[in-house]
């Protein structure tokens, strides 16, 4: 499929409270974009149909014209008749998400997982670029890293590859996705950390929990021991994959100079080659970044077929 200079894609990215929407150009920059809520108690679909509404009016805002391809990140493994592993939104492991975009669009459409959307995102054209091999972590509501390895992102046989937030605890730990569980994730995770930190002060979410900890010691050591598990698995993954650098996004990044160091502490002493430790160019906005850069190189690759 022929592109000219002045079109563009449409990104999408469906996170655990946001669906962020933008048209890219092909050097990345974003002409116009939109974030809504999700609203996820209430639904799948009606978060689905909304992000559709919103889309058609920012592509008409643009120039429906102009638009080549779309490209959508969400939470879990996006497969044509539905999604695996799926965030907590009812409904959503039903949502064939590229048939629904192809339909309301009219172009054709290329779903990613997020956090491997993000991975591209960095590996096209932020902090992971020309590097044969490196990590992106996604420290937001959940956890997951992406792997670049080769130059292109890694899937895996199933496209589960670097869900790390499925990683056993405990040699007895029989909770996992067999049940609907998440192990690290639910002790690690964002979410984690603003739920269980209630225990210590805080008011649910994670960045009341590191404000408390500038003064609060129970807060500070609950902290310490949680971002301490964490860089053991991080360390664990460097180790397996031997990365050059590790990106680090999402929304704990705000709490960059609490985070980085305890994880950096531990790649040093652990790992063979420690890598270097640094927050992501696209740090809060890389699924986004990465759904357009997914959608381009699919054109590019000539992986999308016309939608008629």
């Amino acid at each position: 499929m022929s592109t000219n200079v002045t079109d563009y894609v449409l990104a999408v990215d469906f996170g655990g409270t946001k669906a962020h929407i933008a048209a890219i150009d092909g050097a990345g920059r974003t002409l116009a974009a939109e974030r809504l809520a999700m609203h996820s108690e209430r639904g799948a679909e009606q978060a689905l149909v909304r992000t559709l509404d919103a889309a058609r009016a920012l592509i008409a805002g643009v120039g429906a014209e102009r638009l080549s391809a779309a490209g959508v990140a969400s939470p879990g493994i996006v497969r044509r008749d539905g999604v695996l592993l799926a965030p907590n939104v009812p409904g959503w492991s039903g949502l064939r998400l590229q048939d629904r975009f192809e339909a309301a669009l009219g172009v054709p459409t290329v779903c990613a997982t997020d956090v491997k959307a993000a991975t591209l995102a960095e590996a096209r054209w932020g902090r992971l670029r020309d590097l044969s091999f490196g990590m992106h972590v996604n420290l937001g509501t959940g956890l997951a890293v992406g792997v670049v390895a080769g130059g292109g992102v890694l899937t895996g046989a199933h496209g589960s590859a670097g869900e790390i937030g499925y990683n056993l605890r405990r040699v007895d730990d029989e909770a996992g996705p067999l049940a609907g569980r998440a192990p690290l994730e639910e002790r690690v995770g964002g979410r984690a950390i603003g739920l269980r930190g209630r225990a210590v002060g805080g008011h649910g979410d994670a960045e009341s929990v590191f404000t408390l900890a500038e003064t609060d010691p129970a807060a500070r050591a609950f902290l310490a021991e949680t971002l301490g598990e964490l860089a053991v698995h991080l360390a664990n993954a460097a180790i397996l994959i031997d990365p050059e650098r590790i990106t680090v996004g999402g929304g704990l990044v705000g709490s960059a100079d609490r985070v980085l160091p305890v994880l950096a502490e531990v790649l040093d002493r652990a790992v063979p080659f420690p890598p270097e430790l640094v927050v992501a160019r696209f740090a809060q906005d890389g699924a986004l970044v990465g759904a357009a850069a997914l959608a381009w190189d699919a054109l590019r690759d000539g992986g999308l077929r016309a939608v008629s």
